[in-house]
């Protein structure tokens, strides 16, 4: 399956950039979020991902675009650190797309899908520690059972870390399909979806940090957004939608409430750092997810720093 961004035309219409304008690219995956951002306007873009295999798609924007984008290699959750090192102005824009890119999901030797026969791994920086294997095979059957439900929303999630534990003490659990295998067989008849997806989202989510880092990558937002700078992020479940729609509601001061004998005053100086565009989750269209299946879960929110 080719590399298709999501929302590709709502993001780049939300975010507008503008010439001469400086923008990230936080999430940068296979670049074509990056590429779409540089061919709009003659601009500057910072991309990041802590993915090695990215640099190959960096390597040919950097050719294409030699005085217009950098890549750098780190977490999205360094933005602040990585665009300090390079001395990069505030930027007027900033994009992130939470979660697995497409290439991680189609080399099946990076052990993120159920049906691959690839050692579990899961594993964004392959220089981290611990993989899915390590989590899956150590971790002790009360662990297991609530990275499962707290990270998959699963409901058999202790019958399913009761199996692994079983199936464990055999022999270890190795393959994906392995994984997956275990989890199948605690579901019976048909399903639109595969049984395992939500034990395999809770482990990469654990594995990866992912809603920690979507946390710091947030809050680096009110420091590296100039004024009129513009936040875009798009997520692909209701745990990381959840995250920035109340980090939004946050900062925009909508999460506050004001007792009536409050006096004005402190009521005009509560803090507002963003003001949301977005009152409801942009949606990919039914054409988009009928191109591309994977869009279908993919929420859009928008806000400019104030």
């Amino acid at each position: 399956m080719s590399h298709q961004p999501v929302l590709l035309k709502e993001v780049i219409a939300n975010l507008k950039p503008e010439k001469d304008g400086t923008y990230l690219d936080g999430t940068f995956g296979a670049g074509g979020y990056s590429r779409a951002i540089l061919e709009a306007v003659q601009c500057n873009l910072f991309a990041i991902d802590r993915d090695e295999s990215a640099k190959k798609f960096a390597e040919k924007l950097t050719k294409n675009f030699p005085d217009h984008f950098v890549f750098l290699s780190g977490k999205f959750s360094e933005s602040e650190r990585l665009l300090n090192e390079q001395n990069a102005p505030k930027l007027d824009g900033m994009v992130f797309d939470i979660g697995v890119s497409s290439m991680q999901l189609d080399d099946r030797s990076r052990g993120f899908s159920f049906d691959s026969e690839a050692k579990l791994d899961m594993r964004m920086d392959q220089n981290s520690f611990p993989s899915a294997f390590e989590v899956v095979n150590e971790s002790s059957e009360k662990e297991l059972a609530q990275i499962i439900k707290e990270f998959g929303d699963e409901p058999k999630a202790r019958q399913i870390a009761k199996k692994i534990i079983a199936a464990r003490a055999v022999k270890p659990i190795t393959t994906c399909q392995d994984l997956a295998q275990i989890v199948r067989s605690l579901y019976y008849g048909y399903s639109k979806t595969d049984p395992s997806t939500r034990t395999f989202q809770a482990l990469r989510i654990f594995v990866n940090q992912e809603l920690e880092e979507l946390k710091a990558a947030l809050a680096s937002s009110l420091t590296l957004l100039k004024k009129g700078g513009r936040l875009v992020v798009v997520s692909f479940h209701s745990l990381e939608d959840s995250i920035v729609k109340n980090f939004l509601k946050e900062e925009s001061g909508l999460s506050q409430t004001f007792s009536r004998y409050q006096p004005i005053s402190e009521q005009q100086n509560s803090s507002k750092n963003f003001h949301v565009l977005t009152k409801s989750a942009i949606s990919p269209t039914a054409e988009e997810i009928a191109a591309n299946p994977r869009a279908r879960s993919a929420k859009m929110r928008v806000a400019v720093r104030i």
